[in-house]
C-alpha cells in the first residue's frame, strides 16, 4: 500500500464530515447523517483513492495472466465435454436408443 493512500483516504473523510448536518435531537444517539452530494462526494474521493493503488501488470505478466485463463477455460471445457458425452452413454443405455 502506498503511503499516500491512507493519508488521501482520511483525508476525504475529514473533508466531508465539515459539510455534514448538525445532529438531530431526540431519544436515539445516532451519528449526523450526511447530505446527499456529501456522501457523493465522500464516494468519489474513496473510489480515487482506491483506484491509486492500482498497479497495472506489465505485458509480460498481461500475456501470462492470459494464457492462464486460456489453458484454465480449455481443461475445464475437456472436463465438461468428457462428463457431457459420459451422461449421454450412460442415459442412451438405460433408456435405449
Amino acid at each position: 500500500m502506498s503511503d499516500s493512500a491512507p493519508a488521501a483516504a482520511s483525508g476525504a473523510e475529514g473533508a466531508a464530515a465539515q459539510g455534514a448536518r448538525p445532529a438531530r435531537s431526540g431519544p436515539a444517539k445516532e451519528a449526523p447523517r450526511r447530505g446527499l452530494f456529501a456522501r457523493i462526494a465522500l464516494f468519489m474521493r474513496q473510489v480515487i483513492a482506491e483506484l491509486k493503488k492500482v498497479v497495472r501488470p506489465t505485458r509480460s505478466e498481461l500475456l501470462q495472466y492470459t494464457s492462464v485463463v486460456l489453458v484454465f477455460v480449455l481443461v475445464v471445457m475437456a472436463f465438461i465435454t468428457v462428463l457431457d458425452l459420459g451422461i449421454g452413454r450412460v442415459t442412451l443405455w438405460l433408456f435405449g436408443g
